[in-house]
């Protein structure tokens, strides 16, 4: 038998977390909290309500998973201070630090902080998740276990290291969907027509991410694996990897993005 869930909004990536959780039968009996009503597609059995004050006096659930949007975490919270001291609150609300939650729900709250990434509504995401002080290891194994139905998991120790998670794989689907862009613009400047150019953008960045997820090499050797000695390909990549080249870029953009991370944060 999974566990007794309570998911506190079920928007995309509430939804998405809760069709892994059945697909991969981690879940015992769930209910969600949603008050513009029953969401479509719900896995069966799933029971739906509109508040915290409607919740089942008896579902004693061993996460309460918030998923709601940051703005309006701060009026949610407190209506589930019941639960402290017999869950683990998971929450992938962006920007919303451990501290934050603590302040809201009492420092004796155990809580989960965790960044998932877009990819996650396809299960194919990757979510960084740190607990504070108060996560047992089987509040841990449990967060872990409900992360991994939508993709990876990697933990970290310290939670100021969240900054550079959500510059890195936060904001780095939105990189990739840039370089498909400009990859098909720059079919188009040799010569392509435009809907050609994007065609074999799109394409080869989903198919090289898809050997890259595959494979067991490195992304180093499947980039040598490309290059031939002399060939088109160490052509284009001497412009890339230039002193000047995407490297820099990249650095300077994980940068930026971690920088505003720290400054939303507070």
């Amino acid at each position: 038998m999974g566990a007794n869930l309570l998911l506190v909004g079920c928007g995309k990536m509430g939804g998405a977390m809760l069709a892994g959780w059945a697909a991969a039968g981690v879940a015992g009996r769930v209910v969600v909290v949603e008050p513009s009503g029953t969401p479509p597609g719900l896995p069966p059995g799933v029971e739906v309500v509109a508040d915290a004050a409607a919740v089942p006096a008896d579902l004693d659930p061993a996460a309460v998973v918030l998923a709601v949007k940051p703005q309006v975490m701060e009026a949610v919270l407190p209506a589930y201070r019941a639960h402290v001291g017999r869950a683990v609150f998971l929450s992938i609300a962006a920007g919303k630090p451990i501290a934050f939650f603590e302040r809201h729900l009492g420092a004796a709250a155990a809580v989960v902080r965790a960044m998932p990434n877009t990819p996650a509504a396809v299960g194919r995401g990757i979510t960084v998740a740190v607990g504070n002080g108060h996560v047992a290891e089987p509040m841990r194994r449990l967060c872990d276990r409900l992360l991994q139905a939508v993709g990876e998991v990697a933990w970290i120790g310290e939670e100021s290291l969240m900054d550079a998670v959500t510059a890195v794989s936060g904001s780095g689907p939105a990189y990739v969907f840039l370089t498909v862009e400009a990859l098909a613009r720059a079919g188009e400047a040799a010569g392509l027509p435009a809907e050609v150019a994007m065609q074999l953008a799109r394409a080869t960045v989903a198919g090289a991410g898809e050997l890259l997820h595959r494979s067991p090499e490195t992304a180093e050797q499947l980039r040598r694996n490309v290059t031939s000695p002399n060939g088109t390909t160490q052509a284009a990549l001497e412009v890339l990897m230039a002193p000047d080249g995407i490297g820099p870029v990249y650095e300077r953009a994980v940068a930026a993005a971690a920088r505003r991370s720290r400054e939303l944060a507070g």
